[in-house]
């Protein structure tokens, strides 16, 4: 295959004759490889045996320099040796000025911020105890039934109500406590902030978030306030918050893990803005809408893509990338079938029966009729009899507790290897079906059921993920065993029509989108990864990826749709360009995978594996028998009557809560045995890496119930992570904990992440990342490993900031991967308001 093209960026601002800058930038990347001398034509990669962080080492050094021009990872990828760097940026024309740096955060008062957590945490209990009077008087009046028929009609009643409680309770605090979003900046643990985060709050415990891709979830956010037109279909259960801001045009379709929110939160302050959409829009899989974005009739975004503040994409085009740029791609790949307003509306009305009539009954009222049934164990079901004193309390506790965890396991197993495997018999394979239809119902039971997170848990980071996978239907019959081929976060629509080829490796996050969609019909097809592969974190793979054998994915690099079949190259970036498939640092332990050591230390890394997984195990049971002892412990307290019952069982909502954090957090720190990690380089075939694994394993799910609060610090600083005073914190993901610092007044960004590791093929890496005070991480960044980012910088929704970074004070930083920002990509003061005003004109949203 030739090489690429060469890169030039058209930022660059060549201060001297090509000779000179020449021999700077050698003597600069020697000091760097710590060789006397560079030869200018040597391959960095190839020749020096660099790196891809000791190249970013580089470029940082470069930056700093006055007498030259600024250097980016994707320059050196482009252009490998110092000679033709030197060419391409002292070559490129004078272009825009960098952006302008970012004003200093202002600190907020620690007495704003210990004011609004305290009344967070009121707010949290008069829900928990809301919640606990209205289960106990429900239970009451379900146990005042007589026979099956009876409790089942008063399940139905009793759920249903509470269902539409849980879902009305939103929209009321919506209007109550804001009226209408308007496009507005107020600081966070402020007053206007309280009523953001209840609203906030409030709707992400909707359980309509359960009707993504219904007609029913665009008629809930028609309730919000958002301007939504027919024929919408929403496949992202990222709720917005500022619904009032969003306009959605007719025959739009938006696909899953898309977050268009409304809001930003930048240097402590929440920024709210409009997102408008055009008719028959396409937003794909895995993308970011920034405030005072806007698309018009008939535009495209591709999946792995952003649109960064004020951006629009006229009417009739298309965009893909971070920033999105134009691209000739055509992401709607699927015909349109006929879907009518009933078929809609009819679809939407089944879906609410089977949910009222079958679901909720079964989960309220199935539970009493079980225990009816079934002897029922007085030490802990009889308020006289119980006595949290005595041992038998406590021994039928651990009975129970055993025998529903062992039952869940056995039947969630049986029913995601069987169900699934029932239901797809009415899919074709390329066959093109209309939405809302029996097809579509199938399809989407389909991808809920096989995407159970539990034992992708149980079994990623092993050998076992293999057995898991060819259970839910993937086709693994070439597959290599490697001990890791997948994490433990891997997505699919239609399991049955994933293949992956021997001895390729898959980290976490992979989404294989193997289900096209367009407004009005949908088709699954096969999707096919080469062997001999690596994919990165967070990779969207769709349907035609070209992409073929030994291929490295870099993280959340776009998987290109055209052009030619990649293959023994590397991909890196949104849009993706090429870079080495592996460095010489990276095969230094490929002598590990092979012949006899290879199976020894296969054999080990199983058997360690499998010891972790019976831990978990055990670690999860543990922790629902002390759920068990503390609901129980309640009803023996007070019984199933009156207020004060109830307000103990809310109680004990809040008091479990803050045992399951703190249980989590003792578990993370007894395996890390209170020890800080260090950074490491070692092979996936080295028993700390296999440690590595375990503490992975450690769930945090409950972290998001404190998003936005001040209790969500104290936990990440009890899980080791050095944390500054008045963080806000509204949904970041930190991988390791102890490898991360980050300065005071920090803002990280909703499904924000910090990874302090990588690995690619058989090499795992680790180092430290720091964040400077004041620093802000848009929605769904990424920071890798080996980064340091100055006080008040900031990093655009989006982006992917390489390992080895250096992020100077006040820089703004956006892309994928990240680079310094140009003044023209900063939208002015008011210009998003004007953006999104003639967007909507022009497009008709909502006609």
């Amino acid at each position: 295959m030739p090489p690429p093209d060469p890169i030039k960026d058209t930022t660059r601002h060549p201060t001297g004759a090509g000779g000179g800058t020449e021999q700077i930038l050698a003597e600069v990347l020697a000091g760097v490889v710590k060789r006397k001398e560079v030869p200018l034509d040597s391959h960095f990669f190839d020749d020096l045996g660099a790196n891809s962080l000791v190249m970013a080492h580089f470029c940082a050094r470069v930056r700093k320099r006055d007498d030259l021009p600024s250097v980016s990872m994707k320059d050196v990828y482009g252009n490998p040796t110092i000679r033709s760097l030197t060419a391409a940026l002292t070559g490129a024309p004078a272009g825009t000025p960098v952006a302008p740096p970012a004003e200093a955060p202002v600190p907020a008062g620690t007495s704003r911020y210990v004011l609004c957590g305290g009344a967070q945490l009121l707010v949290f209990l008069a829900y928990c105890f809301l919640t606990g009077l209205v289960t106990v008087q429900g239970y009451q009046w379900i146990n005042a039934g007589s026979g099956a028929i009876d409790v089942y009609l008063r399940s139905v009643v009793f759920g249903g109500a509470a269902f539409a409680g849980m879902c009305v309770l939103p929209v009321v605090a919506k209007w109550v406590l804001v009226g209408r979003w308007q496009r507005t900046e107020f600081p966070v643990w402020g007053l206007a902030y309280l009523r953001f985060w209840t609203v906030r709050a409030l709707l992400n415990a909707s359980p309509m978030r359960l009707f993504t891709g219904n007609p029913l979830y665009v008629f809930y956010l028609r309730a919000l306030g958002a301007r939504i037109g027919k024929g919408v279909t929403i496949l992202s259960p990222a709720l917005p918050v500022c619904t009032d801001l969003l306009t959605v045009g007719a025959g739009t379709i938006i696909r899953k893990d898309s977050h268009f929110l409304c809001y930003r939160v930048v240097a402590g302050r929440v920024q709210t803005g409009p997102v408008t959409l055009g008719r028959n829009v396409h937003v794909g899989e895995k993308t970011v809408l920034d405030i005072g974005t806007s698309m018009g009739d008939g535009s495209q975004l591709g999946h792995t893509s952003a649109l960064f503040e004020g951006q629009t994409v006229p009417a009739g085009q298309r965009r893909h990338g971070s920033p999105a740029q134009p691209t000739d791609v055509d992401h709607v790949r699927i015909p349109e079938a006929h879907c009518s307003t009933v078929r809609r509306a009819a679809y939407g009305l089944a879906s609410l029966l089977q949910l009222l009539l079958v679901y909720v009954p079964l989960a309220v009222g199935g539970g009493y009729l079980l225990l009816d049934v079934a002897p029922r164990p007085d030490a802990l079901f009889d308020p006289d009899v119980a006595d949290m004193s005595s041992v038998g309390f406590y021994a039928e506790a651990v009975g129970l507790s055993l025998a529903l965890f062992t039952a869940v396991i056995v039947v969630g197993a049986g029913t995601v290897s069987l169900v699934p495997r029932l239901l797809n018999l009415a899919i074709r394979p390329d066959r093109v079906y209309p939405l809302y239809g029996p097809h579509y119902g199938a399809q989407r039971a389909v991808t809920r059921m096989t995407n159970l997170k539990f034992f992708q848990w149980l079994c990623g980071d092993s050998s076992y993920i293999v057995h898991y996978l060819r259970a839910i239907g993937y086709d693994l019959s070439h597959v290599e065993q490697t001990g890791s081929n997948f994490g433990t976060e891997v997505r699919h629509e239609n399991p049955y029509l994933v293949s992956v080829g021997r001895g390729t490796m898959v980290a976490d996050g992979l989404s294989v989108l193997n289900a096209d969609y367009s407004a009005t019909s949908f088709r699954v097809s096969r999707v096919s990864i080469g062997a001999h592969s690596f994919l990165g974190n967070y990779i969207a793979y769709p349907v035609g990826g070209r992409t073929g054998e030994n291929v490295l994915l870099a993280t959340k690099v776009m998987v290109p749709l055209d052009g030619e079949l990649r293959e023994n190259v590397g991909l890196l970036g949104s849009p993706s360009f090429e870079i080495p498939r592996s460095v010489e640092r990276d095969s230094s332990f490929d002598h590990l995978r092979e012949g006899d050591e290879f199976r020894r230390r296969l054999g080990a890394k199983n058997r360690y594996n499998l010891r972790t997984m019976g831990l978990f195990l055990f670690v999860r049971w543990l922790h629902s028998f002390l759920l068990t002892v503390l609901g129980f412990a309640a009803f023996a307290v007070y019984g199933t009557h009156g207020i004060a019952a109830g307000a103990l069982a809310g109680a004990s909502l809040a008091v479990g809560l803050v045992l399951t954090a703190g249980y989590y957090v003792l578990v993370e720190r007894l395996i890390t045995r209170f020890r800080r990690l260090e950074p490491r380089l070692v092979s996936i075939y080295d028993p700390h890496f296999w440690w590595q694994e375990r503490l992975w394993k450690v769930p945090v799910g409950f972290l998001v119930v404190f998003n936005g609060t001040p209790f969500k610090n104290l936990l990440w600083r009890l899980l080791g992570v050095r944390i500054g005073r008045r963080v806000f914190d509204d949904g970041v993901s930190i991988t390791e904990r102890t490898l991360t610092a980050i300065g005071d007044d920090c803002t990280l960004g909703a499904h924000s992440k910090i990874q302090a590791h990588s690995q690619e093929d058989g090499t795992f890496k680790s180092d430290h990342i720091v964040l400077g005070r004041g620093v802000t991480l848009g929605t769904g960044a990424l920071v890798h490993y080996g980064v340091s980012m100055g006080d008040g910088s900031q990093l655009a929704p989006d982006s992917f900031l390489m390992k080895g970074e250096d992020v100077p004070c006040l820089a703004r930083w956006g892309g994928n991967p990240a680079v310094a920002l140009r003044s023209d990509q900063i939208a002015p003061a008011g210009q998003t308001d004007q953006t999104a005003h003639t967007a909507q004109i022009s497009t008709g949203a909502v006609r």
